[in-house]
């Protein structure tokens, strides 16, 4: 019989190495060459390359993304259908949902705690937080346990896996647009007009879609390698509400204090919103750390769910 090849696979580099009987071994170096040592000294030989479908931007994922544009759609469009589904109000659950949570925190925080709402009715001046928080939370909620509930789907069919979590960035972008337009009756009844920041709106969608696939991208991808994580994003998410200015003001907190409490991103996004939309105080220089830890979570989300996409299809 003819000597044995003897694989291991090399999940870091998405390749293999090779070891024949006869002694000489093929190595994968950082630099994308190999070399094979033997009797006869070192030889370099082509990079390794990991097989992939034609066409898959794997250095590229927002390349990618756009190229499962329709994709993307297809997952949005089908979870949009089952939120829906044989409901009594429907998309007037959207406007419940904040409201309540308004009126609750109007009677702790204003009436009974006296917080400052920085000269905006309060009831106004909650409503934005909320609805900042409620998208934010339903996209990471969504994410978190999209790869494992199409676990059918990524065993059998390629398609670029950061395609899941994304989608779940358009159906709760439905509920804000119905979410702002309630904003902005209130904000016509108490006579509230932003004014020049208005014009920062879209930046601030920016944002805010940014800090949500970063958490989201996180959580997914752990999500697959440990499914306890489903359980820890509820009470973790509960208590990011309370340690976010959702329903209180950040500019009691100055020097340290605020810089500080700055690190957390959706300090951030709550605040820019306020001002674009009601034109509250500029956040001042607190808001380029929290952008920064936005960015922060963003690119290194994005990194560890293209290293741990390669075992999705064996742990799922």
């Amino acid at each position: 019989m003819g000597s044995s090849t003897h694989d291991r696979d090399l999940p870091a580099l998405g390749c293999q190495v090779r070891q024949p009987a006869g002694g000489t071994i093929a190595t994968a170096h950082g630099n994308g060459e190999q070399k094979r040592s033997s009797a006869q000294g070192d030889v370099t030989l082509p990079e390794w390359r990991e097989n992939s479908p034609a066409g898959v931007f794997q250095d590229r994922p927002w390349r990618a993304l756009w190229q499962a544009r329709e994709l993307i759609g297809y997952f949005a469009l089908r979870d949009l259908k089952l939120r829906y589904r044989q409901t009594v109000l429907g998309v007037l659950w959207v406007v419940v949902q904040p409201v309540a949570s308004v009126a609750i925190f109007t009677l702790v925080f204003s009436r009974l705690a006296g917080v400052s709402s920085e000269g905006i009715p309060y009831p106004l001046f909650a409503l934005v937080g909320m609805v900042t928080w409620t998208y934010f939370s339903s996209v990471v909620i969504s994410a978190s346990a999209v790869l494992v509930t199409n676990g059918n789907l990524i065993t059998k069919v390629y398609f670029p896996r950061m395609a899941a979590p994304t989608a779940s960035l358009l159906p709760p972008a439905v509920d804000l647009a119905v979410s702002l337009v309630l904003v902005a009756v209130v904000a016509l009844y108490y006579h509230i007009f932003p004014g020049g920041p208005l014009l920062a709106f879209p930046l601030w969608l920016v944002l805010l879609a940014m800090t949500a696939i970063g958490v989201a991208l996180w959580f997914s991808a752990l999500n697959v390698k440990y499914r306890d994580v489903q359980y820890a994003v509820a009470p973790m998410l509960q208590l990011w509400l309370f340690a976010s200015p959702v329903a209180y003001s950040a500019s009691g907190l100055s020097g340290w204090g605020r810089l500080a409490y700055a690190v957390n991103p959706l300090y951030g996004v709550i605040e820019v919103g306020r001002w674009a939309l009601l034109g509250t105080p500029w956040p001042g220089w607190p808001l380029a750390i929290s952008v920064s830890a936005s960015g922060l979570i963003l690119v290194s989300g994005l990194n560890y769910f293209r290293r741990a996409q390669r075992t999705f299809a064996d742990v799922v």
